[in-house]
C-alpha cells in the first residue's frame, strides 16, 4: 500500500497550508472529484434504501451537548464555547444530537417508523497537533451519517440493513476490511465508572443484538472491551493503512440512551406514547478518511465511476485534434470526466504515461479519426481494436454507472 500523505500531494488531490492550519486539509480539483463522485455514490445508494437526507448546522448550543452526554464525556475532544448573543455556543462534535431534534420537530406515529435521516454533514475534533496526519486525522471533517428511529423489534434488522449497505459500499470501492470489531464498555459496568452512561441491562441487550447480527451475516469477528461510545456497544468495520495501522471505518451503533435523554417518543398501535430506538450507522464514515484509505488502497488508480479523470482523448497528431474534442465532449455529455491531450503536450507515448492512472485512454489516428472511431487503451495495459466512438464512450458510461471495481472492455 501506499502513503497517502505523499501520494495525495503528488497526484494533486488535497494539500494543507499554514495559514488554513494543521488538520485542516483543502481539497484540489481531482481530489474535490473523487469525493463528489463517493458522495453522489452513497446519497444514491441510501435513497434507494428509503432514507431521507437533511441538513443541520454545524452549530448548536452548549445545553444541546449537555444532554445529549457529548459535554460531560467527550469535552476534551471539543472545541470551546463561543459567546454569541450571551450564549454559549459550540462546534459539534457529532451529527446526532442534531438528528434527535429533527426527529422531536414533531409528533410522530408507528406508521413513520422505521424513519432513516442521513446527512453529509460536518463535525469538528479538537485534536492535538501531534495525531494530526494527511486526512486520517484531521480538525473539520464532512461525515456521512444516518440515524435511524425505529421500534425496538425493527432495530435488529435495521442495523443488520446497514451493516449490508456497508459491505455493498465496500464492494463497489475495493475495500478489504482488516477485520469486525463489537466494540463494548472496559470491565466496570456501563453507569459505575462515569466512562459510559445508561442501564446495563439496556447495554447488554444493545451488545447481544449486534453479537447475533454478526453471527448471523456470517462474518468472524472479535471483541473489543473499551472501545464503545460513552452512550453504547458498535459494531467496527476497521481497515488498515500502508503502515498497518488500523482505523475505524464504518459503525453500527443501537442507542437506546440518546432517545431517553430527548424524551424522544411514537404514538404506538395501542395509542400509548414509547421510547423509539436510536440506529446509528456510517456506511465509510468521514469522505476524508473514506479517500485517505482509497488512496492507498489503490495507489491512485481508482476504480472507473472514482477516478478525477475517467477518459483522456489522444489524437495522434494535429489533423485529429478536431475529431479528439468531439468526442471529449460527446463524453461529457454521457456524464464522463474526460479532457483531450493534444500533440502540444508531447509525444503519444509521453502523454500514455503521463495519463497511466487514468482508467481509458482513446486514442485517433488518421484511420480512427476517418471512420468515427477510437482505440481504447485501458489502464491495465491492454489494448482494444478500433470500435466506434459512440460504442466506446456509451459502453464505458454504462460501466461507470454500474459502480464495479474492473474495467470495461468491448471485447469481454
Amino acid at each position: 500500500m501506499h502513503d497517502h500523505r505523499k501520494l495525495g500531494r503528488e497526484l494533486g488531490l488535497f494539500d494543507t497550508d499554514p495559514l488554513i492550519g494543521a488538520g485542516l486539509p483543502y481539497w484540489l480539483p481531482a481530489g474535490a472529484a473523487v469525493r463528489h463522485a463517493l458522495e453522489e455514490y452513497l446519497r444514491e445508494l441510501e435513497r434507494r434504501a428509503g432514507y431521507q437526507h437533511v441538513y443541520s448546522p454545524v452549530l448548536g448550543k452548549r445545553e444541546l451537548y449537555e444532554i445529549s452526554g457529548h459535554w460531560s464525556h467527550y469535552r476534551d475532544g471539543m472545541y470551546p464555547p463561543m459567546e454569541v448573543g450571551g450564549e454559549d455556543v459550540v462546534l459539534r462534535p457529532s451529527l446526532c444530537p442534531h438528528h434527535a431534534l429533527l426527529y422531536r420537530s414533531r409528533g410522530r406515529s408507528y406508521r413513520e417508523l422505521p424513519l432513516r435521516l442521513a446527512e453529509l454533514g460536518g463535525q469538528y475534533r479538537s485534536e492535538l497537533s501531534g495525531v494530526l496526519g494527511g486526512l486520517t486525522r484531521v480538525r473539520a471533517m464532512q461525515l456521512n451519517d444516518a440515524h435511524i428511529f425505529c421500534t425496538l423489534d425493527q432495530a435488529a434488522a435495521e442495523a443488520s440493513a446497514a451493516l449490508a449497505m456497508i459491505r455493498q459500499a465496500y464492494a463497489a470501492l475495493g475495500i478489504e476490511p482488516a477485520r469486525y470489531r463489537l466494540s463494548l464498555p472496559g470491565p466496570a459496568s456501563p453507569g459505575t465508572d462515569g466512562k459510559y452512561v445508561g442501564d446495563p441491562r439496556i447495554w447488554d441487550q444493545a451488545a447481544a443484538m449486534l453479537a447475533g447480527i454478526l453471527d448471523d451475516s456470517g462474518l468472524a469477528w472479535e471483541a473489543g472491551e473499551g472501545e464503545a461510545a460513552f452512550y453504547g456497544p458498535k459494531i467496527d468495520v476497521q481497515v488498515a493503512d500502508a503502515a498497518e495501522r488500523e482505523a475505524t471505518l464504518s459503525t453500527v451503533q443501537v442507542d437506546f440512551y440518546q432517545p431517553a435523554q430527548f424524551g424522544l417518543q411514537y404514538t404506538g398501535a395501542d395509542g400509548s406514547r414509547h421510547r423509539p430506538v436510536m440506529v446509528h450507522r456510517s456506511l465509510v464514515g468521514s469522505m476524508e478518511r473514506a479517500v485517505a484509505h482509497l488512496i492507498e488502497r489503490h495507489g491512485g488508480a481508482f476504480p472507473d465511476w472514482l477516478a478525477p479523470e475517467q477518459l483522456v482523448v489522444l489524437p495522434v497528431a494535429d489533423a485529429q485534434d478536431q475529431a479528439a474534442a468531439e468526442v471529449a465532449r460527446q463524453a461529457t455529455g454521457l456524464g464522463l470526466r474526460a479532457r483531450v491531450a493534444g500533440p502540444d503536450s508531447g509525444t503519444l507515448n509521453r502523454r500514455i504515461r503521463s495519463a497511466r492512472l487514468v482508467p481509458y485512454q482513446a486514442v485517433i489516428g488518421e484511420r480512427e479519426a476517418a471512420a468515427g472511431q477510437v482505440a481504447v487503451r485501458l489502464r491495465d495495459g491492454r489494448r482494444l481494436p478500433p470500435v466506434p466512438a459512440d460504442a466506446a464512450l456509451g459502453g464505458i458510461a454504462a460501466h461507470v454507472a454500474a459502480h464495479r471495481t474492473g474495467l470495461w472492455d468491448a471485447t469481454a
